[in-house]
């Protein structure tokens, strides 16, 4: 895990911007190829209505179809798991890996983890798996997304906390820096993070003035294809290695 940590004030300008904004400003930074770093499909936003959440993955993997090989244990008793969550540096976002055949036969997050997530400092949770208490959970104000819905828990249980898991082609560590809203999830490399907030105003800026500009009187074909071409200008410009 990174020992890169973001300031407060460089939370709170993240928190601000919307993911999509957030993935054009680490477009333009060019520390990754452009169909990297986010998730694609499987993992639906529940709460769109809810503001953007920013937070450090704590991973791990669980299964939801089969009881566990070992115990009968209540599936939200693991303190381990829990004392895990608190050892890494807040905010968080636990990030849950169905490694079912057939992800979310149950919903591990139901609005006790809700509870006590939020009660860790825990922004969120991602999974392609299955969540449930919709109702419950939105009144808290705690985002979720996932794969699905489920009315049980099923058998839900983790198998292993800490190691690197893989979201719908997001590969994801232990402390990495994870953003998401109604638009979906994506990663903000750490070496970088600090610098995505000064990228997008001058992204959401040079968006607005070619919205403006679309809906002035001055616009024409002429002056749009030239400011398109100043746009891919900026686009083209070679990607870099990390």
């Amino acid at each position: 895990m990174t020992e890169i940590h973001l300031s407060a004030s460089d939370f709170e300008k993240l928190r601000t911007l919307d993911s999509c904004t957030v993935s054009n400003a680490v477009e333009r930074l060019q520390v990754r190829l452009r169909n990297e770093g986010f998730i694609v499909d499987a993992a639906k936003c529940r709460f769109p209505e809810l503001p953007p959440m920013v937070g450090y993955a704590a991973t791990a993997r669980i299964r939801t179809g089969a009881p566990p090989m070992a115990g009968k244990r209540c599936y939200y008793d693991r303190m381990d798991w829990w004392r895990y969550v608190a050892s890494l540096p807040g905010p968080r976002i636990m990030v849950l890996e169905d490694m079912d055949h057939r992800p979310g036969v149950g919903a591990f997050v139901g609005e006790i983890h809700a509870a006590i997530a939020l009660a860790l400092n825990c922004c969120g949770c991602v999974t392609n798996g299955a969540v449930r208490d919709l109702d419950q959970i939105k009144s808290l104000r705690f985002p979720l997304f996932s794969g699905s819905v489920s009315v049980s828990h099923g058998y839900s249980h983790i198998i292993e906390f800490g190691e690197p898991i893989e979201i719908g082609g997001l590969k994801i560590q232990s402390g990495d820096l994870i953003h998401g809203d109604r638009n979906g999830v994506l990663s903000i490399p750490l070496s970088i993070a600090a610098s995505v907030a000064v990228e997008a105003i001058k992204v959401l800026q040079e968006e607005r003035e070619l919205i403006d500009f679309c809906n002035s009187p001055q616009f024409s074909l002429d002056e749009l294809g030239k400011r398109l071409q100043k746009c891919a200008a900026r686009c083209d410009l070679p990607w870099r290695d990390r």
